[in-house]
């Protein structure tokens, strides 16, 4: 297990982004998100981060987020978001990070979507475990359900269904509501190097949410413990655009 002395102290929670993006490497939105975790000992995830980070804690606990949304309109730099391509369902599995820099971030453990172009691309070119799935989202009224089946490179068959019934808007969120959704930045390995990539978007409209089916072994699949019990959160959001700007110039 790796560990990484801290040389901050983690960067404060913020409901809205510490940094801009002026000059972004990509671009794109995140629509109809529904996230769902669990807690999880810091000790069972600390092997899985990159290098150079440290589980993030609240409370001393950290989290898995199995996150499932519709990818919108991807685009690079400030050419516009590609329509067909560019927008596909997405859900993944995520965990909590921080480096010794402080800065605070989400670490993917996979990330299953439905159109294989993306896939390669994000498997090639940056390195993250993008799987190539078949996927819906649907909408029934205040319900919506998400389904997933994997096809390459596998485990094939690894699966998820979350059902979600939207709830009333969260006026302030809790602690713990900002802890697991205010996270300006990714933490990956880039050819056995660390890389933090920062992103900004508006302040994330949330409503709280009541699962009503949740069948999945993509955490598991994730190589991480399958959650023994009901989530301690359930939120959904209508969605936000998103920037991701370059690596930050002499840090990893």
């Amino acid at each position: 297990m790796h560990q990484t002395p801290r040389a901050v102290d983690p960067e404060p929670i913020t409901a809205d982004p510490p940094h801009t993006a002026d000059r972004p490497l990509l671009t794109q939105s995140w629509l109809d998100l529904s996230f769902v975790h669990w807690a999880v000992d810091p000790a069972l995830v600390a092997p899985l981060l990159p290098p150079g980070t440290v589980p993030d804690t609240l409370d001393g606990v950290t989290y898995v987020g199995l996150v499932a949304f519709r990818m919108h309109k991807v685009g690079w730099l400030r050419l516009p978001g590609v329509p067909y391509l560019g927008s596909f369902p997405e859900t993944n599995v995520r965990l909590y990070s921080v480096d010794a820099h402080g800065r605070r971030a989400v670490v993917f453990r996979s990330l299953d979507a439905s159109r294989l172009i993306p896939v390669a691309v994000g498997r090639a070119a940056f390195r993250l475990p993008y799987l190539w799935s078949r996927m819906t989202v649907r909408h029934d009224g205040d319900t919506i359900t998400y389904t997933s089946s994997r096809r390459w490179p596998g485990p094939r068959g690894a699966h998820s269904r979350i059902a979600v019934r939207v709830g009333e808007r969260v006026a302030e969120p809790t602690a713990l509501e900002h802890f697991l959704t205010a996270r300006w930045g990714m933490h990956t390995e880039f050819f056995g190097r660390p890389l933090y990539l920062p992103n900004t978007h508006p302040r994330w409209p949330l409503h709280r949410a009541e699962l009503l089916d949740c069948d999945e072994d993509l955490v598991a699949a994730a190589g991480l413990p399958a959650p023994a019990g009901p989530p301690v959160s359930v939120l959904y959001s209508p969605g936000v655009p998103v920037r991701f700007g370059p690596p930050p110039r002499g840090r990893s």
